[in-house]
């Protein structure tokens, strides 16, 4: 690429051409004060703040807004000069926040931004030491209303404009923008209405100054009060990073962590506001159904009425159903009891998905990063931007940097980006697996095509036929290319988008049906004509737990949802900041969630549980402390050695693909379409939250509606 050589601070450097001279500046270690400029966003130039010193320039000059093609040599030949820590730099940004805080409210002991503030930080270091000169009334605006979950104080906006660039670049919602000009101008909803984004609150944690805040957590706790530790959001399958911050035995707010493979830093509304659901509803106690009574119990008497009813029964009779939330961990513990008993009516899998058999059949196998590379995508039955948003946001970003085409079937919801609609009839489908559809000439040419296979296509009676589908088209198209990842210099466009946080890790480890064995569908139907007897859930709430029959139910989670309802035994376990955990996100790579807090009450770690039950059961599991249990998974699955890295697949070849799914007849009576009809209440974590409750109603059933419109 071309570059050219400057002399910043006394220090050559040779700096491409394409870089702005803001990072130029960065790359020799000069720190560059900014308010307006971030990485991720456009250019606005609005602040003013990273003024430099270009020496021999009529004034100093704005960083962010200047690129270094555009800085040409001195007269003499010699690399021009730029100063960043000069008196004219000094002076520059002296005068500019000045200037910034001539309207600005000194509230700082109350404002929430109080310790995380950039204002509060360049004033420190870069403001000037005298006092303010400005003795006239300053400007007051009016607080806007952004719905439940973004608390403003606009009179103390400094119009960098972050916001609005992110909720037009990132989000792909024109929400938020201004109005009025000069000393008049705003940053507003325009029509008093909520911010229509499930990202909406990454706007909290670009805003530099108090203008825009936490609703959920206004006035709960200051930074320094808080202990901070690096998990994993288990909201989707998409495995975020992100920091829980606690103070004592509560979580008191989630952000994001930076992780330029996974969410880069960003993360869902979910993630981060669904953790008040962390202290309701809990089961803190075991408790045992006694007269058609949930009554409280020890933990003897809990595992005590599971071995009476284990020894009564057979392995043919009893089953046990994974949820969504749980961690490999637990997963694998339940399966080892549950082989030691023989039983085979195992199921991770509560929606019917028809998944399972080679890893790279049910993963995202393009990776999250590598969406960047498409220049072609297809979507069946699935909406990303309720059922991965931040995944929803890379495609957009890809949509915006490139000429990629992006169609849908089945795809009935705004994406925030152009999807062209290819209809609901899985009809389609078969078209372009055999070649006769146009959009398969647009996948066939493309040098990169990819297909996103929602989990809702394959949860549909016909779902191994439409897998099918999808992997001959993928194989046809010239989806499938060398092993390994497009950073790789591999290709694989074939992509399974799970919901569920535990899905790729319970499939991973085998948690499905044995030989002989019955899923989900098989094992409610069995329990309902007396034929199951005994039902394990493990924290197993989205299936059809009502309708059990006279099972025997023992449910084992954190939360009072429909599993616990509809219980015999009640086993109180651990959320996922209450304990170590390992997720497999949906492209397959395996990342630890910490623990932040210890559980309430009597409730336990789950594969302790599981451990403690095995001994009651007379089946001891072998391994007692969570190195062994790790060591028993990466014996199953090698490749829950490599923490937070996507493990190559070998052989991504056509002969692999086509065994994917199986031949079918097509269920043409009913459409494609994603089921997920409220993306704040997917969990129970979710459905105990307040602040879940309240953004269902504005957004989902109330007069703001988004993505479902």
């Amino acid at each position: 690429m071309p570059s050219r050589k400057l002399i910043i601070d006394g220090k050559e450097i040779e700096a491409d051409d394409n870089l702005t001279l803001l990072q130029a500046c960065e790359q020799t270690g000069a720190e560059i004060p900014r308010f307006c400029y971030h990485e991720r966003l456009s250019v606005a130039g609005n602040c003013r703040m990273c003024l430099v010193e270009w020496v021999g320039a009529p004034k100093p000059q704005a960083s962010c807004a200047l690129q270094v093609r555009d800085i040409f040599p001195n007269r003499d030949g010699t690399p021009a000069r730029i100063n960043t820590d000069s008196p004219i730099a000094r002076k520059a940004r002296e005068g500019v926040m000045e200037f910034l805080l001539i309207n600005h409210p000194l509230d700082c002991p109350i404002c929430d931004q109080g310790g995380e503030c950039d204002l509060q930080d360049q004033a420190m270091g870069y403001g000037r030491a005298a006092f303010n000169r400005f003795h006239e009334n300053k400007r007051a605006v009016e607080d806007k209303y952004m719905g439940p979950l973004v608390k403003t104080v606009m009179t103390r906006c400094i119009q960098c404009t972050r916001c609005v660039r992110f909720a037009t670049e990132v989000a792909g919602v024109n929400d938020l923008g201004a109005t009025g000009r000069g000393e008049d101008m705003e940053i507003t909803t325009y029509l008093e209405k909520a911010f229509a984004s499930e990202l909406s609150g990454n706007v909290v944690d670009l805003c530099p100054v108090g203008a825009l805040t936490s609703k959920p957590y206004a006035f709960n706790a200051r930074p320094w009060e808080l202990r901070k530790t690096d998990s994993i959001d288990v909201m989707d399958a998409q495995g975020c990073a992100i920091r829980v911050d606690t103070r004592g035995p509560q979580v008191m707010r989630v952000l994001p962590r930076l992780n330029e493979a996974v969410n880069e830093e960003w993360i869902s509304d979910k993630a981060r506001h669904a953790c008040d659901g962390l202290v309701r509803q809990r089961l803190d106690r075991p408790y045992v159904r006694r007269s058609g009574k949930l009554q409280p119990a020890t933990w003897a008497e809990a595992f005590a009425a599971i071995a009476a009813k284990v020894s009564s029964t057979t392995p043919d009779k009893m089953a046990a159903i994974a949820g969504d939330l749980a961690a490999a961990e637990e997963i694998k513990a339940l399966k080892d009891l549950m082989g030691s008993l023989g039983v085979k009516n195992l199921d991770c899998r509560q929606d019917g998905a028809q998944l399972g058999g080679e890893r790279q059949s049910y993963l995202f196998n393009t990776t999250i990063a590598g969406v960047e590379a498409a220049d072609a995508i297809l979507l069946v039955g699935a909406n990303p931007r309720w059922e991965a948003p931040v995944l929803n946001a890379r495609i957009r970003k890809t949509w915006s940097n490139g000429n990629v085409q992006i169609a849908g079937i089945g795809v009935t919801h705004d994406q925030t980006y152009p999807v062209k609609n290819l209809g609901a009839s899985v009809e389609v489908l078969d078209q372009m697996a055999n070649g006769s559809h146009a959009f398969a000439k647009v996948l066939h040419d493309a040098k990169r095509p990819m297909v996103i296979v929602g989990a809702d296509a394959v949860a549909r009676k016909d779902g191994a036929t439409i897998l099918r589908l999808a992997a001959k088209i993928a194989a046809d198209t010239g989806m499938i290319g060398p092993a390994g990842t497009a950073a790789e210099g591999g290709w694989n466009g074939f992509n399974v988008l799970h919901t569920a946080a535990s899905r790729v890790a319970a499939l991973d480890l085998g948690f499905v049906p044995g030989e002989g064995g019955r899923d989900v569908a098989g094992i409610i139907g069995g329990a309902q004509k007396g034929e199951i007897d005994f039902i394990y859930l493990l924290g197993a709430d989205e299936c059809d737990v009502a309708h059990l029959g006279s099972a025997f139910v023992v449910y084992q989670g954190s939360h009072g949802d429909a599993g616990a309802h509809n219980a015999n035994v009640i086993l109180p376990g651990a959320a996922y900041t209450e304990k170590e955990g390992l997720y497999a996100n949906f492209e397959g790579r395996v990342q630890p969630a910490h623990r932040a807090v210890f559980p309430p009450g009597e409730a336990k770690e789950d594969w302790a549980i599981l451990r403690a039950l095995s001994d009651v059961l007379g089946k001891r599991l072998p391994y007692d402390n969570l190195d062994a249990l790790r060591a028993a998974i990466v014996a199953d699955a090698p490749q829950y050695a490599d923490h937070h890295e996507v493990v190559p697949h070998a052989g991504a070849t056509q002969t692999n693909w086509a065994n994917v799914g199986a031949s079918g007849p097509l269920d043409t009576a009913h459409p494609l379409a994603s089921t997920m009809t409220d993306y704040y209440l997917t969990n129970p974590i979710a459905r105990a939250s307040v602040t879940m409750a309240e953004c269902s109603r504005v957004f989902v059933t109330g007069q703001s509606k988004m993505a479902a419109e």
